[in-house]
């Protein structure tokens, strides 16, 4: 994995990150660190999408945050894991490493 979809990755875990703020932050602080993570995720995915196609880091950025907020609400919030919802989740992410294995990064172009 190159730094670039690394980046999208780490995104990723911060867009679960806020997702999860908007949710449950209550005082100042939880507020501050989800806006925090709003930023640091859109500032990734934005610069990810520089060198890769924006369709494939969106659909991959959404679908890793995704499913990383559905697993932690059921780690972290003790939501219900039911077998159809692990199902689903285990798509999408086969969907998503479909999208990174076929998508091809820019050429950077001479100044």
């Amino acid at each position: 994995m190159n730094k670039t979809w690394l980046s999208v990755v780490i995104a990723a875990g911060f867009e679960v990150g806020w997702v999860i703020g908007l949710k449950h932050a209550q005082g100042i602080w939880e507020w501050g660190a989800t806006i925090i993570a709003i930023i640091v995720s859109f500032t990734l995915m934005i610069l990810a999408s520089r060198s890769l196609p924006v369709g494939t880091v969106y659909a991959v950025f959404v679908g890793l945050g995704t499913a990383g907020t559905v697993l932690a609400e059921i780690i972290l919030f003790g939501n219900p894991a039911q077998m159809g919802k692990m199902v689903l989740i285990g798509i999408l992410l086969l969907g998503v490493i479909g999208l990174k294995m076929l998508s091809k990064e820019k050429k950077k172009e001479a100044a």
